[in-house]
């Protein structure tokens, strides 16, 4: 934990230059993003090992009004949408919560500039803290990070 799961629509995944995202990049970027949080004693907020992201095209949509009022807009009917959640372990402040989520809100203004000022898209990014009733874990990724 953290996992950072983004679902968006699949007309993303078409190249850049069509109107498209990198996910990947964006993936990359957003990853760094959790690992450079700090908290209120200035020390990392998420293990390297445990901080991973991970992006799925949904299979099926809908949104809004299909794409009618962005025609009628002149801004085009192609509609897309993007949610992010970022789920957490229990026990950070309120004030890590805001860190966290205006940090990833700096990468998704940044990474969609040139999609929010050429198409109707909407970008949802939520910060949820876990209550765990079960929480098993099996690794050997975390060891890479924990040498000291």
């Amino acid at each position: 934990m953290p996992h950072l799961v983004i679902l968006y629509t699949p007309n993303l995944d078409k190249p850049e230059a069509q109107g498209g995202i990198d996910m990947g990049r964006l993936c990359r970027v957003l990853c760094d993003a959790m690992l450079a949080v700090r908290d209120e004693a200035d020390k990392q907020v998420f293990p390297t090992g445990g901080t991973r992201v991970l992006a799925y095209p949904a299979a099926h949509s809908a949104i809004a009004d299909g794409g009618a009022a962005g025609i009628a807009g002149g801004v085009g009917g192609d509609y897309a949408f993007v949610y992010m959640n970022v789920r957490m372990a229990k026990g950070r402040s309120a004030l890590t919560h805001q860190r966290v989520g205006e940090a990833l809100q700096a990468c998704v203004k940044t990474h969609f500039a040139a999609q929010l000022a050429a198409r109707p898209i909407g970008i949802t990014v939520q910060v949820d803290e876990g209550h765990e009733v079960f929480d098993g874990k099996t690794s050997s990724l975390h060891p890479l990070f924990n040498r000291g």
